[in-house]
């Protein structure tokens, strides 16, 4: 605890506290270890106090694969938490899409994501898939993309704000072609963390957030 307190600690000298957007860039910082990162994090449809209800609604967390999953804290919530890998796999081999996508696709076939807090932390098709589910009239409590690599992964966090503003979908994406598993996961937990200071009478969570998205860099 105390090297974990010493850690925010210096991160918060790098990242402002002043609302709950900043709560969200310190954890992608502590996540990566990269001061940067805050300028990397986009912010739509106030998804912090959107994921924070949901947390208190004990909605599900559906996650893209089971690293993801494994870092989701089991305090302070009570919400269960699945991941989507290992389902459709009829419709992989059929089609040939990969088998996160095909995931995601199968529990939105469900009606797993409607209502849901929608994680997709590692798998950049499994992010496109979920936008076409949300195009298609999916409608998560909040979606948080983190998804990594140089192949479709910052075109795919694109398409979620892209989607999101379109049908005003609250969501939580990072730029560029850095994010991951760890990142994704974590995001969740402060989201965890902001439900249960508000549970506790620490945190309002009835004012909307302003931010300043456009005062960042876009993708490249």
């Amino acid at each position: 605890m105390d090297i974990a307190e010493t850690s925010m600690d210096i991160v918060r000298s790098f990242v402002p506290d002043e609302s709950l957007h900043d709560r969200i860039r310190q954890k992608a910082v502590h996540a990566t270890g990269s001061p940067e990162f805050q300028h990397l994090v986009r912010f739509q449809n106030d998804p912090v106090l959107a994921g924070a209800h949901a947390v208190l609604d004990e909605r599900p967390i559906v996650t893209d694969i089971t690293m993801v999953k494994a870092g989701i804290t089991g305090r302070g919530h009570d919400c269960p938490v699945r991941k989507a890998i290992g389902e459709g796999a009829d419709l992989a081999a059929e089609t040939g899409m990969t088998r996160t996508a095909a995931s995601v696709l199968e529990l939105d076939r469900q009606g797993v994501y409607d209502g849901a807090i929608a994680v997709v932390g590692n798998a950049p098709t499994g992010a496109l898939a979920l936008a076409d589910c949300i195009e298609d009239g999916t409608r998560p409590a909040v979606v948080v993309a983190t998804p990594v690599g140089f192949v479709k992964a910052a075109e795919s966090r694109e398409r979620i704000r892209a989607v999101a503003a379109e049908y005003g979908v609250p969501a939580i994406t990072t730029v560029g072609t850095r994010g991951g598993s760890g990142l994704g996961a974590g995001l969740v937990n402060e989201l965890v963390h902001v439900a249960s200071d508000a549970r506790e009478g620490a945190v309002d969570l009835s004012a909307r957030e302003q931010d300043a998205d456009h005062n960042f860099p876009t993708d490249e």
